[in-house]
């Protein structure tokens, strides 16, 4: 009500008649109280008196979401604060639920159909199910599939390795650098439920196959909701699907013409016994910041995983029964990468 009041009032062009406001505020918004309606009204005041209204208005949160100006081309070196701390899970899911998703940003991804031998397909097979699992073992079947189209809309991204393997262990070999977490944070080394990691490759399979996830698009980016990450400003929220947000890059990088990278034809050999040790990566240091030009783009660390607290793995063994309740455990065990079978999980 402050902002509609100070656009009135304050306008840098001649404002309507006290008793027509309500015409103008219609003709600009067209009767709609949306936030793309709001951000048409406050368009024609001048900055300062848009700061003013936000100073003055009872209700206002701290500004914590949308895109920070100026952060298309911020000095890579330096990680921006957003100034709002620690955040428990509920907080960021609040702050999360605010962050509007960007109207028009949600374009097609073109299928991804895997061209390659059939040994090649085995070891991609194997490292995109991985991704799946465990990144999202417990999501629905969709949101598994929407974390497969990320892996493979960045073999695409000339920002990436051109390989399935080279992405999801992107930085794998560093201590500050793992795009998905999984692969440094020690998650490997529990086996696997059989079940699960089942269900997984379908979803696997079915993505080298061409499946294609329309509410996550050209997506390149996620983390869970109970996660607040800096660089969210820096791309543009498309969706969420369980607990995971997905983003694209912002401009010209995030359109379906600018995933032009061919895949390499083969896979890099992956040392899952050494990335299955913890490494403890440091994700506040990696950036992650995109241009409007699409240069001077660093990727970021995927997954935004923490530390469960009691009361987390609580809720997720709850969770893990109920799905083991209504899902018949697989007599085969998957293959591990030397093709021994992998030991389930207890």
């Amino acid at each position: 009500m402050a902002v509609l009041a100070t656009a009135l009032s304050a306008s840098s062009s001649p404002g309507p008649a006290p008793d027509r406001a309500h015409e103008h505020i219609l003709k600009v918004t067209g009767g709609s109280l949306s936030e793309d309606a709001l951000k048409a009204l406050a368009a024609g005041m001048d900055p300062a008196a848009r700061a003013l209204a936000a100073r003055h208005d009872p209700a206002a949160e701290p500004q914590e979401w949308g895109r920070v100006e100026g952060w298309p081309n911020y000095d890579v070196s330096v990680r921006p604060d957003l100034g709002i701390g620690a955040l428990d899970g509920d907080r960021a899911r609040q702050i999360n639920a605010l962050i509007p998703i960007a109207a028009g940003e949600l374009k097609p991804a073109r299928p991804f159909v895997f061209q390659g031998s059939a040994a090649e397909r085995k070891k991609a097979l194997r490292c995109l199910t991985q991704a799946v699992y465990y990144e999202s073992a417990l999501e629905s079947d969709k949101g598994q599939a929407a974390v497969a189209q990320v892996v493979l809309n960045r073999v695409r991204d000339p920002n990436f390795p051109a390989s399935v393997c080279g992405v999801v262990f992107q930085g794998a070999e560093r201590t500050t650098g793992c795009q998905f977490s999984f692969t440094c944070d020690g998650a490997m080394a529990g086996g696997v439920v059989p079940w699960a990691w089942d269900r997984a490759k379908v979803v696997a399979e079915r993505a080298l196959a061409g499946q294609v996830v329309a509410e996550v698009g050209t997506a390149t980016h996620y983390h869970a909701d109970y996660v607040l990450p800096w660089w969210s400003p820096t791309v543009r929220k498309v969706g969420q699907i369980g607990t995971h947000i997905f983003y694209r890059w912002a401009g010209s990088p995030g359109e379906p013409a600018a995933f032009v990278q061919r895949y390499a034809g083969r896979e890099p050999f992956i040392d899952e016994a050494r990335f299955a040790r913890p490494r403890l990566p440091d994700a506040e240091n990696t950036v992650v910041l995109a241009s409007e030009d699409g240069h001077g783009r660093v990727a970021a660390v995927l997954g935004g995983r923490r530390k469960p607290t009691a009361d987390d793995i609580a809720r997720i063994n709850e969770k893990l029964r109920r799905f083991e309740a209504e899902t018949p455990s697989p007599a085969a065990a998957p293959e591990a990468a030397g093709g021994e079978p992998a030991s389930p999980a207890a």
